[in-house]
């Protein structure tokens, strides 16, 4: 890949990650993933004597992934749409927001890829901050962006979903898709099962999430599926300083019960 911004060229060649291995080239069109072999039961039934054995890599991930967070400062991480353009203006909210959430003394922890990921971490960067990216192995090329000062890539999403979670004093999620939404819920449920505690979850830019809300509001409460304290849990709104006041606020209630 070749591309021009404010006169600096990128001329990083495409790339696949397969957990901590980078594959460039032709060496990167492997068609299948870790995490789609593991749970693709189809097959031969060679399985039952290979999945002990991966249960191994699962536990060095985690390890892995221990060792290199453990010593990261109070992170809040950020969902948001790969797909996000640079010249989008949600590329420069996210720029923003990680320059906000490093003047405030947060780390800053993305899923490590290009779109609203990269400008929370490029953001961080540059406002002198602690900028992680958590990368995926996935099927087609996605290798962690350049913006990234400390980044540990997973074969596995269950694990990665446990270092978001495990690391992160909050969630704040910018305009997304499928991958946003899945962290969004599984965030919220582990909130409401209290699993993790004093862990807000912000959804930035009313306009893109209001419908969302709003139909969690009129038909999943209203038909008893959750009650008033779960929809408390989400915070809307469109204005960086008061998605960090939230994080602060939250952080240091929990600070004052440690």
């Amino acid at each position: 890949m070749t591309e021009k911004e404010n006169g600096v060229v990128d001329e990083r060649p495409k790339e696949k990650m397969r957990g901590p291995v980078v594959l460039r080239r032709d060496r990167r069109d492997e068609l299948t993933t870790t995490d789609q072999r593991l749970l693709d039961s189809r097959g031969p039934s060679d399985w039952v004597h290979t999945d002990p054995w991966r249960v191994l890599r699962i536990q060095a991930e985690f390890v892995e992934g221990f060792g290199a967070l453990a010593e990261v400062p109070s992170a809040v991480t950020v969902f948001g749409s790969a797909r996000t353009g640079r010249d989008h203006p949600e590329y420069q909210l996210g720029r923003d927001l990680g320059a906000a959430l490093a003047q405030a003394g947060f780390a800053a922890i993305t899923g490590g890829g290009p779109g609203a990921m990269e400008a929370v971490n490029r953001g961080c960067s540059e406002a002198g901050g602690f900028s992680i990216g958590l990368g995926i192995e996935l099927p087609f090329e996605q290798g962690l962006n350049p913006w990234v000062d400390l980044g540990v890539n997973f074969r596995y999403f269950f694990v990665r979903k446990t270092m978001f979670i495990k690391y992160s004093q909050a969630f704040i999620c910018l305009p997304g898709g499928f991958g946003t939404l899945d962290e969004l819920f599984e965030a919220l449920t582990l909130v409401q099962t209290k699993k993790v505690t004093k862990f807000p979850v912000v959804l930035f830019g009313t306009q893109y999430w209001q419908g969302l809300y709003d139909w969690i509001k009129s038909s999943v409460l209203e038909g008893g599926k959750v009650g008033e304290k779960d929809l408390a849990l989400l915070h809307l709104t469109d204005d960086i300083e008061d998605a960090v006041r939230v994080v602060k606020e939250a952080h240091q209630a929990w600070a004052d019960t440690h």
